[in-house]
């Protein structure tokens, strides 16, 4: 049990690392956050809610996988190298289309929501 803690705690500590270390990681977390209060306001249903906490978690993720491969590139090339930045490019590409997406699917979400309201 205490070997499945210890892995608990590195977890969380890199997930604190990347949220200190770039601002990325905070923007999408500040999003999330204000996707879940509007989901409350807003009621959504259970199989929404399923939607909506996969493709948090999907984004949150491609940006900690990201954070990981920036690192990996400045371990493995610190000076400036072709093949390191279109690494970090693809990377930090994968996060831009998982955050596209989510995007289209807040708007799957909420507007029928919204006009419901009006």
């Amino acid at each position: 049990m205490n070997r499945l803690m210890q892995s608990f705690r590195w977890a969380i500590e890199g997930v604190l690392y990347a949220a200190s270390a770039g601002g990325n990681l905070r923007i999408h977390l500040a999003f999330a956050a204000a996707a879940v209060a509007l989901a409350v306001f807003l009621g959504l249903s259970p199989v929404e809610w399923a939607l909506l906490y996969l493709t948090i978690s999907f984004v949150i993720s491609m940006e900690l996988i990201n954070t990981s491969i920036e690192q990996i590139v400045n371990i493995i090339s610190p000076e400036q190298c072709v093949a390191a930045k279109r690494a970090k490019d693809v990377a930090a590409a994968a996060v831009l289309i998982a955050a596209c997406g989510s995007v289209f699917v807040g708007l799957f979400l909420f507007v029928p929501k919204f006009v419901r309201l009006s």
